[in-house]
């Protein structure tokens, strides 16, 4: 991991890249030759060269579940200026989201990413509603130049696992 990677993660927190169940992660409305895992797997995720596009039009649809429980913290978004997502919403927990239905849900937290986001800093959460997640929807709901196609570089999502929260939590008490 370079330096660069490394000092965007917000401190305290983990690239929870590694608890990541694939087997069950889903992409409503990507491109067959531009999926999710462009943006989301290690390597690929670091070669501006792969995208993740949007298919019949700007909407994707990401759903992310994960092999334990995690806090959110906060996320990264990257894509180029244009194509780039614009509206993310976040919803925690919930199972079998498609695009007839996500407008019926409130989201956890929405996000308007700006082109310093777009460049890949990350954008914190109202940490307090993604405290116990074991599975995070991500909506992208539009572009920055409002086109057809939405191009999404990389996602990184940082945060913690509940475990090692609650190890540290023990340590402490153990000490005193």
């Amino acid at each position: 991991m370079s330096a660069e990677s490394a000092s965007q993660i917000p401190k305290g927190q983990v690239d929870l890249l590694d608890f990541i169940d694939w087997s069950g992660v889903e992409c409503l409305n990507q491109s067959s030759n531009h999926s999710l895992p462009n943006a989301l797997k290690q390597g690929y995720r670091e070669d501006e060269g792969l995208n993740l596009e949007s298919d019949a039009d700007e909407q994707l649809l990401i759903y992310i579940p994960f092999n334990q429980v995690i806090k959110l913290h906060s996320f990264a978004i990257k894509g180029p200026e244009e194509e780039g997502p614009k509206t993310v919403k976040f919803f925690s927990n919930k199972e079998h989201m498609c695009f007839s239905n996500v407008n019926d849900f409130p989201p956890s937290d929405t996000a308007e990413l700006t082109e310093e986001n777009l460049k890949g800093k990350p954008v914190v959460l109202k940490y307090v509603k993604f405290q116990n997640v074991r599975s995070l929807t991500i909506f992208i709901e539009d572009n920055q130049s409002g086109s057809e196609v939405t191009k999404v570089q990389k996602i990184a999502l940082y945060g913690s696992t509940v475990e090692t929260t609650d190890m540290k939590g023990l340590k402490k008490i153990e000490d005193h």
